[in-house]
């Protein structure tokens, strides 16, 4: 079974809220759910907000462009909520990532997603409460609405990875399988590659499991990450109650001039 599993660190409910007194050439990589939107009993009911959508122009400014959505979700449901006001995005876990100049990167579709489409989708027919969600290059069954049925989505979605070859990637009450590939950590340092990102320090945001790898890449090189949401064990370094207190840490960002040498 190959299964997404990121090293965490033990203890995380001490962790101070980020500075902020960034470094010169900070960039900042954002997750979507609950992370800039609150979680929602279903994907869809996650739209664009005009605070989220200012809040998001003003970085690009103070930081010149160095600001990258990087989230499970796929580029035309990123597009979609974000209003098309963030250019540099990594969607799908970092399967699909397009660059600040419009260069869209993408893997081809692992065959064994035809298998784990048609079984999931059949499971969500069959269980009202489970919601299943396409995005090409992975499938997911979300069990929000029907957390009884937990057990039984996440064996399904192991035996489906045993037989497949497909990542299977646990998040917020939801199964994912997925093309193997990127992850939002090797996303994070495809971006720092590329303009205007390259020699910048990476601050990761995010409240999933499926974060940890962004966390430990923005740490591994120079950076840091921040937790939002409950406190548990995670590789990052600062802790954000959840969405309204991120929003109000990036907001303090536009407004400060305060940095690092």
């Amino acid at each position: 079974m190959m299964t997404a599993q990121p090293v965490v660190r033990a203890g995380s409910a001490d962790l101070s809220p980020p500075p902020f007194n960034l470094p010169r050439r900070a960039a900042l990589f954002l997750d979507l759910d609950g992370t800039l939107a609150p979680i929602m009993p279903r994907p869809d009911d996650v739209g664009p907000d005009a605070r989220r959508a200012r809040v998001l122009a003003r970085l690009r400014r103070r930081f010149d462009d160095r600001v990258a959505v990087v989230s499970g979700r796929s580029l035309p449901d990123l597009d979609h909520i974000l209003g098309g006001g963030v250019r540099a995005i990594g969607a799908v876990h970092g399967l699909v990532r397009r660059a600040v100049d419009g260069t869209i990167t993408e893997i081809k579709p692992h065959a064994g997603l035809e298998d784990a489409r048609r079984i999931l989708g059949e499971l969500a027919d069959c269980e009202r409460g489970l919601l299943f969600e396409d995005k090409t290059l992975s499938v997911a069954l979300h069990y929000r609405n029907a957390p009884a049925c937990a057990e039984a989505v996440v064996e399904a979605a192991e035996r489906l990875s045993q037989a497949t070859g497909l990542v299977l990637q646990l998040g917020d009450m939801v199964a994912e399988l997925r093309t193997p590939g990127a992850d939002k950590g090797s996303a994070v340092a495809a971006f720092l590659d590329e303009t205007p990102f390259v020699d910048a320090t990476p601050i990761f945001v995010g409240d999933d499991l499926t974060d940890e790898d962004g966390f430990a890449a923005a740490r591994r090189l120079g950076g840091f990450g921040v937790l939002a949401g409950k406190p548990r064990p995670t590789e990052a370094d600062f802790h954000l109650d959840g969405p309204e207190a991120v929003l109000g840490w990036l907001e303090r960002l536009t407004e400060t001039a305060e940095v690092l040498a």
